[in-house]
């Protein structure tokens, strides 16, 4: 049996599905080997088993907790590969997976204070790392922000009744919620929480409030794990990107990493794990000056023939893309 991409090695099958909410499901895998993940890493996922399209997911389970390795998924609109695991695959399937992948994890720290924050899907590495803190730092002192458009929208709905959480709901707050936004008021309110090492995963806009807001009360250790790219509308100023195969040209504000610039203009580009590691969304520069914060996965060769990671290539001028 072949894998369909070497960057996914690990063949799971799935044992049970778990609807958490409206629009997420839990998918729960047999794993027959070993296999090498941290709390709060995600994976990529070959989707319909094949290598032309790879997505990342957090792994929401805990290693050497659970019985399964679980994914847990929103079914986005349109979504190539959320639409495929919620709605398509079914017990018994077979999905590939690459090793567990990132740096979002509380498993190198050594802090005895946390406050883990998360909004809609990012709770899932929170809850994977909450778990393992309950193991292995049981002596640590742990609290929990959670926030959620309503409150049918909790996922791990019943496993957060075994740990202090504050949750918070935008519409219809019921009973055990704070009604509306994360507001600095409701981190005030977490003890000592200038001393706090502080983990946070969701949107990118509540990933920057909750930076901008703790960081005004005094914290200092802070993380936090980049869980989608919000696409931005096109432009038609700043720098020009020329493709040559099929002939287009493009802008995108500077400042943009190239991989934005593509998707913002709907050019097709495979972006799996967006953090450089992967190699998914290697891309050939025929001309212009850019800067690249990762080459990982690519030889030295590719580098001089001017290959790129689109999400690691910041462009400093106009492009000539092959």
């Amino acid at each position: 049996m072949t894998m369909p991409t070497p960057l996914c090695p690990y063949r799971m099958q799935v044992h049970h599905i778990h609807q958490e909410t409206p629009d997420v499901w839990t998918l729960s895998l047999i794993n027959h080997d070993f296999y090498p993940y941290k709390a709060g890493q995600y994976a990529l996922v070959s989707i319909r088993n094949g290598d032309e399209t790879l997505r990342a997911y957090t792994i929401s389970s805990t290693p050497g907790i659970s019985p399964f390795i679980t994914l847990t998924v929103r079914r986005i609109e349109d979504g190539v590969g959320s639409g495929w695991l919620t709605q398509e695959v079914k017990v018994g399937d077979y999905l590939w997976l690459s090793e567990g992948q990132g740096e979002f994890t509380c498993e190198n720290l050594t802090a005895d204070r946390y406050l883990l924050m998360a909004a809609g899907c990012g709770v899932t590495p929170v809850m994977s790392m909450r778990r393992w803190l309950a193991k292995h730092r049981p002596q640590a002192d742990v609290a929990v922000i959670f926030n959620v458009r309503s409150p049918q929208d909790v996922i791990f709905a019943a496993e957060w009744r075994d740990y202090p959480v504050t949750l918070v709901a935008e519409n219809n707050a019921t009973q055990g919620f704070i009604a509306g936004r994360l507001t600095r008021d409701i981190l005030q309110a977490v003890p000592d929480i200038a001393s706090r090492t502080v983990m946070t995963c969701g949107p990118a806009p509540y990933m920057d409030l909750v930076e901008k807001e703790v960081k005004a009360l005094g914290v200092t250790e802070f993380y936090s794990e980049k869980f989608f790219t919000p696409v931005a509308k096109p432009v038609d100023s700043g720098l020009k990107f020329t493709t040559l195969k099929p002939m287009r040209e493009f802008h995108a504000p500077v400042g943009s990493t190239l991989l934005a610039a593509l998707e913002s203009n709907s050019v097709p580009v495979n972006a799996a794990c967006r953090a450089g590691v992967c190699g998914s969304c290697k891309t050939k520069i025929e001309s212009g000056d850019y800067t690249v914060s990762s080459t990982m996965t690519l030889t030295e060769a590719e580098i001089a023939n001017g290959y790129v990671l689109a999400c690691s290539c910041h462009p400093q001028s106009d492009l000539v893309l092959a």
